[in-house]
């Protein structure tokens, strides 16, 4: 059985038997803009150690920009992505924003910590995805295991409007544009 685009396409093209289509699907398809996210929990560290967040908790009501790297502590993650969040966390809320989210599939331990030593405390809310689960209902997970890391998250960013996703930006392999949070900002 194939994996990847290919079965993407053809499940949204029809041509998929249907016995299979269905699992498929919640597989496979990856969100775009004006789909309802899926509905999940996250890990999170709270000042009484680990906890958890649902997605009910996370986007009812609320507009959020969640954006996702693929691993904490490495490179672009922590030179770019996250920092430039943290810088532009003002601007970004006064364009109506009330949550901007960090996701990785990491532990909620590494998340933390991450967090501290970054300075998003009180600005980003840094999520775990340590199994891939939600990540992968949003149909935006990686093999990364030629690098050793295992299954993680594309880079991504999703501004969700009440539990929808308003804006979808998905990074090219090996790039750092679309879910930056100076294109975010200029997209909102």
């Amino acid at each position: 059985m194939q994996e990847g685009p290919p079965i993407r396409a053809a499940i949204r093209g029809g041509t998929m038997p249907a016995l299979f289509s269905t699992r498929l699907m919640e597989v496979l398809v990856t969100i775009k803009a004006g789909d309802k996210m899926p509905t999940g929990s996250f890990g999170i560290m709270t000042d009484k150690g680990p906890g958890q967040l649902t997605s009910a908790e996370l986007f009812d009501g609320k507009k959020v920009v969640l954006f996702s790297v693929p691993g904490a502590f490495t490179p672009t993650c922590s030179a770019k992505h996250l920092p430039g969040f943290i810088e532009h966390a003002d601007k970004l809320k006064a364009k109506g924003v009330d949550t901007i989210v960090c996701l990785a599939v990491n532990d909620v331990f590494v998340m933390g910590a991450w967090g501290k030593h970054a300075g998003a405390e009180g600005k980003i809310t840094m999520l775990a995805d340590g199994n891939c689960i939600y990540t992968k209902a949003l149909g935006l997970e990686l093999d990364a295991s030629g690098f050793g890391m295992g299954q993680r998250g594309q880079r991504f960013a999703i501004v969700v409007d009440n539990g929808v996703a308003s804006h979808v930006f998905i990074e090219a392999p090996g790039e750092f544009k679309v879910s930056a949070a100076e294109h975010i900002l200029a997209n909102l």
